[in-house]
């Protein structure tokens, strides 16, 4: 390097190279470092330092041994910081306790070291300040940084999770963006990661001016001053208070990290309770679970009451008889449906009742609760293998032959579903006397109960032909009822 031809007019004046010793010659030089492995960075550097001509110059190393073990600092990773940009982020866990998950657009600037969490963008945020606020921080020393499915139906979704307990999610609707973010956030983890261990080992962590050498902390501490030796009971030689702490909260990441395991061991334990359930009948037969009145078959509630009519039935039949005949479209009127599952719960559960008290006092519940009992049945009054039997009975034109054929039918029933349906008829002819008070005809009785006392077992015809079956036998029935069951006319 040559500095003659400079101008010289008004600037300071520079020393000349002729001015200069032959060691100082030597030493204006421009020193150019260069790094010729993969994994460092091209570095220039430039040295106009004049050094002490008594001392003798110091020969520079070219051997890329020597550079590797002395440039140490050259070698480690430059953090990346990222001004800062608008993402989605929800807060999902304070050390170690659950939060609830609020997403919420958020300003997020990476430092070199934190993660910093603005609601608005750092310009703004830093002329709106208002005293006292500062952004929320999270320090990257030791986290661990994720994409994540589970935590969220979102996409593009990264999972942040501190060494306190705390976790919070990143999300961003443009994979690049977040992609870049996620691959910012665990370089710089990982670096501050690999610093923090580095010292804690014992490795070299101070680095001498002007050079690129650096110099083990023991050693530095010993030449400087020697320290004395803490007393064994001395707060310095305990452990720190807040360790526990950190091991009981890193405990609580193994848990988080492990719900898929948890979840798979629940679903297994879930299926070993399904298939060891015991059945029905062994049910029953502990008494953990009681026969039912309503819904069950009227061949087995006749046999376990010892009767040929259930005793519900007679219940509600004496019930209408008793102050229900007069009302207004008895049995055509729904009842309060609460009510009704009230008294049904009553009856399936075998307690005491009295449909003449109070809560039962309106007559619409009791009847209410008569046409459920009916519909529950597995197998309708008119039993499904005489269903078509009936229908093609009531297609029959001559009247006294359809009335034969229909009797024959009822005395083919067995003998509790032909007992019960004497009673119940007999019950509707007594309706059917007080038709001017209660506005009830055979065919809106017919139209009530034809469903309710007969269906077929397989949906397979069409339904309103066959309501129109329904309501024909159970009209004609409830008309011929004197001939049919033998009963009194009235």
């Amino acid at each position: 390097m040559t500095l003659a031809g400079c101008n010289v007019g008004k600037q300071p004046p520079l020393i000349l190279p002729h001015q200069l010793t032959g060691a100082a010659q030597g030493t204006v030089q421009m020193r150019i470092k260069s790094s010729q492995s993969s994994g460092e960075r091209l570095s220039q550097t430039k040295s106009m330092v004049l050094q002490n001509p008594d001392l003798p110059p110091k020969p520079i190393s070219r051997h890329r041994r020597n550079q590797s073990q002395h440039n140490i600092g050259g070698a480690a990773e430059t953090l990346v910081v990222l001004k800062g940009e608008y993402l989605n982020k929800a807060k999902i866990s304070d050390g170690g306790k659950k939060l609830r998950k609020n997403w919420a657009s958020t300003w997020v600037v990476l430092e070199t070291d934190k993660l910093l969490f603005y609601k608005e963008s750092k310009q703004e945020a830093l002329t709106n300040l208002k005293p006292g606020c500062s952004p929320d921080g999270v320090d990257l020393c030791g986290v661990v940084v994720e994409w994540t499915t589970e935590r969220s139906s979102r996409k593009n979704v990264v999972q942040i999770t501190t060494s306190s307990g705390s976790e919070f999610l990143l999300q961003a609707d443009n994979y690049p963006t977040i992609c870049k973010w996620h691959d910012a956030i665990k370089s710089t983890a990982d670096n501050l990661s690999k610093g923090a261990g580095g010292q804690a080992s014992g490795k070299p962590g101070i680095q001498r001016a002007n050079s690129t050498e650096y110099l083990p902390r023991h050693g530095l501490l010993s030449k400087t001053m020697s320290l004395p030796k803490p007393a064994p009971d001395s707060p310095c030689t305990k452990e720190p208070e807040h360790r526990r702490s950190l091991i009981f909260k890193s405990s609580k990441l193994t848990y988080s990290m492990s719900d898929s395991a948890d979840k798979i061991g629940v679903k297994n334990r879930l299926k070993k309770f399904i298939s060891r359930r015991p059945s029905m009948k062994t049910l029953q037969e502990k008494g953990i679970i009681k026969d039912r009145v309503f819904g069950c078959h009227l061949l087995a509630l006749c046999e376990r009451e010892g009767t040929t009519v259930p005793k519900f039935v007679r219940q509600c039949v004496e019930a209408v008889e008793k102050r229900g005949l007069e009302a207004d479209g008895i049995y055509r009127v729904s009842g309060n449906l609460a009510t009704i599952q009230k008294l049904r719960f009553l009856v399936d559960q075998e307690e005491e009742f009295n449909l003449d008290d109070s809560q039962w006092e309106d007559i619409h519940v009791v009847t209410g609760a008569l046409k459920m009992f009916f519909r529950e049945l597995p197998e309708p009054l008119f039993p499904f293998p005489l269903f078509e039997l009936f229908v093609e009975a009531i297609k029959t034109k001559a009247g006294k032959q359809k009335v034969q054929v229909i009797k024959k039918l009822v005395l083919q029933l067995p003998k509790p579903n032909q007992d019960t349906m004497r009673v119940l008829f007999r019950h509707l002819q007594k309706i059917l006397t007080c038709s001017r008070k209660n506005l009830m005809s055979t065919q809106g009785i017919s139209i009530v109960f034809g469903p309710t006392l007969m269906w077929p077992e397989l949906d397979c015809g069409n339904m309103a032909v066959n309501m129109v079956y329904q309501n024909q036998i159970v009209e004609f029935i409830l008309i011929e009822s004197p001939e049919i069951f033998g009963l009194e006319k009235k």
